[in-house]
């Protein structure tokens, strides 16, 4: 497990939705080997707001969502700033992605992270140093 790694909301979510099928296994597996790993993997706030939000629209009571939000928090975090921000725009406009994921980079560059775990970019993609992998194939 690679102690540069940056986890995507989306991977935690497979986690624990349970009628994920075989993402929910996979995504389940993946991310117990990231919580046995030497260092901890990165998240950013806005993983976490999404992480929250999407387990709340899959009908997990709020406090058990707000629970599994914090347990990741104890991860290495990404806060969002102002800085934060102007790099995750000066992402999208060099990658041509959506803010979001400009933003998504950037937090991942901010921590230092060279492995981005995610479903939402193209798998093997490089953004200047940090390579997407999709850890559900």
């Amino acid at each position: 497990m690679p102690a540069d790694l940056f986890i995507d909301s989306n991977i935690l979510v497979y986690a624990h939705d349970r009628d994920a099928g075989t993402k929910h296994e996979k995504a389940k597996q993946r991310l117990e080997e990231a919580w046995q790993g030497a260092e901890p993997a990165s998240i950013s706030v806005q993983v976490l707001q999404e992480f929250f939000i999407n387990l709340a629209r899959l009908g997990v009571p709020v406090a058990e969502a707000r629970s599994a939000a914090r347990d990741y928090a104890s991860w290495r975090v990404v806060e969002n700033t102002v800085s934060l921000m102007e790099s995750g725009i000066d992402e999208m406009a060099r990658w041509q992605t959506s803010f979001w994921d400009g933003l998504i980079i950037a937090a991942a560059r901010h921590a230092g992270a060279t492995t981005l775990w995610t479903e939402d970019l193209n798998e093997g993609q490089d953004y200047g140093g940090l390579r997407v992998v999709n850890p559900l194939r």
